[in-house]
């Protein structure tokens, strides 16, 4: 029920390693910063922290400044081109103008675009095929995968995003883990820290478990929605396929498989259960 393998299909993705060594699917967050030491290949234009000032690519480990041209597109869906020398240059990462590495334990992987105004700390692990769209911050401990979008004033810390997961605008990832083709509505928050300062314990099939960590947001299985403005508060689990309704603060606890967490027209809080296909 609360095993890696009860939230994620972990078959494509390129990390799952993280995950191979716990029983609890939270364990795999004190494990991040030690996994991307040991996993990280350093490829950033490093600059002490200063801004770069003029956009590049990365292309087959090589930093290139100048004499090429981008075809706008969509780096998820893999339709942006870096053109130079009259060939397309495949694989190359664009890194715009205005673009901050505040350490240079940062990897960032093929086919990425990261726009201006980005700033990102290690250690941080980007994969394929990724966003990073305008004032994001990234603030490192993050393992971000394949095909996924950091939005426009985002912030992520101690965070995995496993392929195709979204947080396209104004959300907070604290210690959280966001499942396969995870998408987050606007303005989402996924809160990581009680009021009260206490190890974090969590409700799960009538047992309570103590998880040893302080911090704990949000654990959302594969395909998993929120709305817009929504909130989940420290230690929240919900399943596979699961909904959030606009504008809902999620109490923390554990949700199974395609649950609905709504507001109620009496404003009470709805937990009820998706059917599945076939019915």
């Amino acid at each position: 029920m609360l095993r890696p393998d009860d939230f994620f299909d972990l078959s494509d993705f390129d990390h799952k390693k993280i995950f191979s060594a716990v029983e609890l699917v939270w364990e795999s967050l004190a494990q991040i910063k030690s996994y991307l030491n040991a996993h990280l290949a350093p490829n950033v234009p490093f600059r002490n922290g200063n801004m770069l000032s003029q956009t590049s690519i990365l292309w087959e480990g090589e930093l290139i400044d100048k004499g090429f041209e981008i075809v706008p597109g969509d780096a998820t869906k893999g339709t942006f081109k870096v053109i130079k020398d009259g060939r397309e240059l495949i694989g190359a990462s664009i890194l715009y103008a205005g673009v901050t590495f505040f350490d240079p334990r940062i990897s960032i992987g093929k086919g990425c675009i990261v726009e201006p105004g980005v700033l990102i700390k290690g250690p941080t692990i980007i994969g394929d095929r990724t966003e990073v769209r305008q004032g994001a911050y990234i603030r490192g401990n993050c393992l971000i995968g394949n095909r996924c979008v950091v939005g426009h004033s985002t912030e992520a810390k101690t965070t995995i995003m496993l392929n195709g997961a979204k947080a396209g605008h104004f959300a907070y990832l604290g210690d959280s883990i966001l499942g396969n083709d995870v998408n987050l509505g606007a303005g989402t928050k996924l809160a990581n820290f009680k009021i009260i300062k206490a190890e974090m314990k969590l409700k799960a099939g009538g047992k309570v478990y103590s998880t040893g960590l302080r911090k704990l947001g949000a654990i959302l299985g594969d395909q998993t929605e929120t709305g817009c403005n929504s909130v989940t508060s420290p230690g929240t689990l919900l399943g596979k396929k699961s909904l959030v309704y606009p504008c809902v603060n999620v109490p923390g606890g554990y949700y199974p498989d395609r649950s609905v967490v709504a507001i109620n027209v009496k404003n009470v809080l709805s937990v009820r259960k998706l059917p599945s296909r076939s019915q």
